[in-house]
């Protein structure tokens, strides 16, 4: 019989453990698997644990890409993948901006947004640094960790957390800020700004030394057309667009984001960067975007269309608030009196349900949870969970069939 899963790891670090690091919690329940009390178990016998797998609603991936076909390539090319060294950063940086159609000089790759963010800090960030919280956390960390003085502008939950561009423009001046931050759509709350707004922004703070707009889930967002502004960035003095393709692609392991600004500045980024910053497995999957391009391209219209159908779900249950969200996640407030903390930890233990519990974020709090948006079959594990062990002993709730969830109209909710 499996020993109990011990929560405990959860509890000790700012960020959540990764899933090599999760699955090592309980080793003997075999890899991604949690147990479920269950009549009978894996030979039958009544009273034992059933193995259930352990589902991820915490780690922001896109369930729908890479597709098969691409895991299956990269399965039979392992071997040499593993066996050579890659590329040099500029031949990959040179491959994905023509998938992209950017400019080579004015792009950076890094192995994943936040080396990215490191050097952001260390090469420009000189003073100070203004960011919006609750919002990623390597923002607030990265400059505290090397001496800068970091000006937090809370955002209120008596406005969802929106962004109000003028009383952060405000704020940043009568702070002095000389670096200003914003993630767009926000992590954890998925809040987003339309474009015109953040063009807003930018002209408001082109005397500053820097402005970063984060847009590592920027892809998810079906508000508008052509939400990004990097093309912009590429000609501005002073503005820096960071991307996350691990976030985009559903491929964390591979560590690989990218940075678009200006050619000096771009530049100023790329020197610093090991020349060989970049791994195999970065390159492979790189030059294999030109050929996925619609297939991921038909990912974000399925994950737009579940994430409306989660919040629907989830806007359901008794007490529970869900925030509008533009990422692929959402944020919500569990009911008064409910210790998020503690209900991760039941929710990983009894259900095999791993989530994201906001306590640690600055800014926010335990009675946040940020869940990942999954596929329909997911969602309603999920419901299950919640419902055992927000509302035990509660009479059963109703919950969407598929059928009517594809009639439901697509559109997100806040309370």
């Amino acid at each position: 019989m499996s020993q109990p899963l011990d929560t405990g790891l959860l509890r000790s670090s700012a960020h959540s453990p990764s899933w090599a690091m999760l699955n090592r919690l309980a080793p003997d329940s075999g890899a991604g698997r949690s147990w479920q009390p269950g009549p009978a178990g894996p030979a039958g016998h009544a009273g034992q644990p059933e193995p259930l797998e352990r589902l991820d609603f915490c780690i922001p991936c896109n369930p729908y890409f890479p597709t098969p076909e691409m895991f299956a390539r990269l399965r039979e090319s392992l071997e040499t993948t593993l066996t050579y060294y890659p590329s040099d950063a500029d031949t990959i940086t040179a491959e994905l901006c023509g998938v992209l159609g950017l400019n080579p000089q004015t792009v950076a790759m890094g192995n994943g947004s936040t080396e990215l963010i490191t050097w952001i800090d260390h090469l420009l960030v000189r003073e100070s640094l203004a960011i919006p919280i609750p919002t990623f956390g390597r923002w607030t960390d990265q400059p505290l960790e090397t001496g800068k003085r970091v000006d937090m502008f809370p955002l209120s939950e008596d406005h969802d957390f929106a962004l109000d561009l003028q009383d952060y423009v405000k704020f940043i001046r009568r702070r002095g800020s000389r670096v200003a931050v914003i993630c767009n759509p926000n992590n954890p709350d998925g809040g987003y700004l339309r474009r015109q707004q953040v063009l807003w922004l930018l002209d408001e703070l082109v005397d500053l030394d820097l402005v970063v707009v984060d847009e590592s889930f920027i892809d998810f967002v079906d508000a508008e057309r052509a939400p990004s502004v990097a093309e912009e960035a590429a000609i501005r003095p002073n503005v820096i667009v960071l991307k996350s393709l691990g976030k985009n692609f559903g491929l964390h392991g591979i560590r690989f984001g990218y940075l678009v600004a200006n050619p000096a500045l771009a530049g100023t980024i790329r020197k610093a960067l090991p020349k060989w910053n970049l791994n195999s497995f970065a390159e492979t999957v790189v030059f294999m975007l030109k050929e996925y391009a619609v297939p991921y391209r038909n990912s974000l219209s399925l994950l737009s269309r579940d994430r409306a159908n989660m919040s629907l779900a989830l806007a359901g249950l008794p007490g529970l608030v869900v925030f509008l969200s533009q990422g692929n996640f959402l944020l919500v407030k569990l009911p008064d009196g409910t210790d998020g903390a503690a209900l991760r930890d039941r929710l990983l233990a009894e259900y095999g349900v791993f989530v994201r519990e906001c306590g640690n974020k600055l800014g926010s709090s335990s009675q946040f949870l940020r869940l990942v948006v999954r596929p329909y079959e997911d969602v309603q594990r999920l419901m299950t969970a919640l419902q055992g062990t927000l509302y035990a002993g509660a009479a059963p709730m109703v919950t969407a069939t598929p059928e009517h969830q594809a009639h439901q109209p697509v559109r997100a909710l806040t309370r």
